[in-house]
């Protein structure tokens, strides 16, 4: 995913900020071995913990719509990089909203002959259908009903 993709929302009551787990590249050890990347962990820091699904709804106004692995997203080659996620948070509450991020505007590129992944994306449903699509660095103001879906490389 390039770098530590990280998204926050709040109010004045409520703050949270999380770290957003995406697919690890493949690699070759210095022996030659070469390993497969793995699905749906942090890259580039700690393997930290999403607050589990539970958890976040009971402490803030949001409903987790789905999260899930996004299968065939990572780089193709004679070991795959691991696949991105896709995760989308409704708000009960007007919210202000952030994202800092990579990957947006192109993917991450494939090494030795491998296929790139797919690029990660951040939008917002609006309650009137539209759809916003939210630069790498971003923020914006979701209103009661909105959601934010952001998917990772």
């Amino acid at each position: 995913q390039g770098t530590m993709n990280n998204l926050t929302f709040g109010n004045r009551q409520y703050q949270y900020y999380e770290t957003i787990c995406s697919g690890s590249p493949a690699g070759r050890m210095n022996s030659g071995r070469g390993f497969a990347g793995t699905s749906g962990v942090h890259t580039h820091m700690t393997n930290s913990r999403l607050t589990d699904p539970e958890v976040l709804e009971l402490r803030f106004p949001v409903v987790l719509e789905d999260f899930h692995i996004r299968e065939g997203s990572g780089g193709k080659g004679k070991w795959n990089a691991g696949d991105g996620t896709e995760r989308t948070i409704r708000f009960l509450e007007r919210m202000e909203c952030a994202i800092l991020s990579s990957h947006r505007n192109r993917p991450p590129q494939g090494l030795n002959g491998g296929g790139d992944g797919e690029a990660g994306s951040t939008k917002v449903r609006r309650n009137d259908g539209s759809i916003d699509v939210l630069k790498a660095c971003d923020q914006t103001t979701l209103d009661a009903g909105e959601a934010v879906i952001v998917t990772t490389p």
